[in-house]
C-alpha cells in the first residue's frame, strides 16, 4: 500500500491488512462476536413466572406491641384473613395450631416473616441467615429436617420452634421486631 501523501509504502495498514487473516485474529473476531451476542441475550432476558405468594394484610389496625420479648404481658394481634391454599403463608398458618398458637398470631407471623424473607424458602442475606425465618446460620434448621435448604416446611417448623422458645408467641415476636428490626 502506497499512502496518498507519500509515494513510500504505509507499514502500518500493511501490518494491520496482514493481522486480519492470522488465527489469532479470528479468534478476537469470534470471540468479540460471542460478547455481543451474549449482551444482546442479556438485555432480552425476561422473567416468565412468579412463585405464588400470599397479598401482604394491610396495615394492623392495633396499637403496635410495646413489649419487647417474652415480658410477661401478651402483645396485641394483628388480624388479617387466612392466606391462599397452596403457599408458604398457608402452610404457616396451618402449622400454627400444634405450636400452641391461635389464628389471630398469623398475622404478627406474616409481618416478621415478609420483611425477613418475603416468604422465599432460599432468601440469603449478607450475613448468611437463611430460608424463611432467615436462620442464622440456615444449618440451624437441620433440627427440624435434613431438608431444611430446600422445604418451606421444614423451616417452617424450625422458624415457629425459635419463635415459641425465645419470644413465647409470633405477636411477642412482631413486638421485638418493631423495637430492635430483627428477632
Amino acid at each position: 500500500m502506497i499512502s496518498q501523501f507519500s509515494s513510500q509504502p504505509d507499514r502500518l495498514a500493511m501490518s494491520v491488512s496482514g493481522l486480519v487473516s492470522t488465527h489469532q485474529a479470528a479468534q478476537l473476531v469470534q470471540q468479540r462476536q460471542h460478547i455481543i451476542l451474549m449482551t444482546a441475550a442479556t438485555k432480552s432476558f425476561k422473567i416468565v413466572g412468579h412463585p405464588k405468594m400470599a397479598k401482604v394484610p394491610p396495615a394492623p389496625t392495633v396499637a403496635p406491641a410495646t413489649s419487647g420479648g417474652t415480658s410477661g404481658g401478651t402483645a396485641p394481634t394483628v388480624p388479617v384473613a387466612p392466606p391462599d391454599p397452596g403457599t408458604a403463608q398457608s402452610i404457616a398458618y396451618k402449622m400454627l395450631p400444634s405450636f400452641g398458637f391461635s389464628p389471630d398470631q398469623f398475622g404478627c407471623l406474616n409481618d416478621i416473616w415478609t420483611r425477613e424473607s418475603n416468604w422465599i424458602y432460599n432468601a440469603e442475606n449478607a450475613s448468611g441467615a437463611y430460608g424463611i425465618p432467615q436462620a442464622l446460620p440456615g444449618s440451624k434448621m437441620a433440627s427440624a429436617g435434613a431438608d431444611w435448604a430446600t422445604n418451606p416446611a421444614t423451616q417452617i417448623k424450625w422458624g415457629l420452634g425459635y419463635i415459641k422458645s425465645i419470644y413465647g408467641t409470633p405477636c411477642n415476636a412482631w413486638g421485638f421486631w418493631q423495637a430492635h428490626s430483627w428477632y
